[in-house]
């Protein structure tokens, strides 16, 4: 059972203002990850994998998108979970996963999925890892499946604009942090922390994290091409791109 929190609504719909801030062409990223599904799908309601899920937004939007969508969710941080659980309810499987480690799919509900979607979440793995990671995605997609990752992803013909447009983005969110119209990542989790509800699941965070979870590893879209492609998937590409970010999808 997924622990108490009185209003789950209100803490998904908090996280979600803080990642807006600081992806401000968040739902345009998620839109075209879900047009990117439809397009692979035979008119049945989809078996989908939200990877390190967090509190649940692309499974609350890919069922809102595809109603009768059966949902896993999958992630480690216990105080984003609990949102999820809590927000969820009935309506998906959340499962506890470490992705760091091979043997995470022990925890899968299902053997096989029609689509694999993860945003904002894989850099903190290693290279290695994480090339080993998208082998590992293949092999629970079904043929013709789709895995779609949307990261910072910067365009390697653009470093110079990349640069630009990646100081452009930080000034302006600096600038709405200091003014108070949102929150920023540390103040949303110093909120979390002081939460009598939330506050020993992010104790909890802290030791599984206790330097951070994140290598910060974000190469271009062009290595994560390669690394899927050497993956064995059959197609792959850019689905969608905003300045330094974009998806990549690859089709078993």
């Amino acid at each position: 059972m997924s622990p108490y929190i009185t209003d789950p609504s209100a803490w998904q719909e908090s996280w979600d203002r803080q990642q807006e801030a600081f992806m401000p062409d968040r739902d345009h990223r998620l839109t075209a990850m879900l047009d990117a599904v439809d397009a692979v799908l035979d008119g049945r309601p989809p078996r989908l994998l939200d990877l390190a899920g967090g509190t649940g937004t692309i499974t609350l939007r890919a069922l809102a998108r595809f109603p009768g969508a059966e949902v896993t969710l999958v992630d480690l941080d216990p105080a984003l979970l609990a949102i999820a659980g809590a927000s969820l309810a009935d309506r998906a499987t959340i499962v506890t996963a470490d992705l760091g480690t091979p043997d995470w799919r022990s925890a899968l509900p299902h053997r096989e999925y029609d689509a694999v979607l993860t945003a904002t979440a894989l850099h903190w793995l290693p290279a290695d890892r994480l090339g080993q990671l998208y082998a590992e995605l293949r092999d629970v997609l079904r043929p013709g499946g789709i895995l779609v990752n949307a990261d910072h992803m910067p365009d390697d013909t653009l470093p110079e604009l990349t640069k630009r447009l990646t100081d452009r983005a930080r000034d302006r969110r600096n600038a709405r942090y200091a003014a108070g119209s949102v929150l920023s990542w540390s103040d949303w989790w110093a909120r979390a922390a002081a939460d009598p509800e939330l506050a020993p699941l992010v104790a909890q965070r802290q030791a599984i994290y206790p330097s951070g979870h994140s290598p910060d590893f974000n190469p271009p879209a062009s290595w994560h091409l390669a690394a899927l492609t050497a993956a064995g998937f059959g197609e792959v590409g850019t689905v969608w791109r905003g300045g330094p970010d974009a998806a990549v999808a690859a089709v078993r």
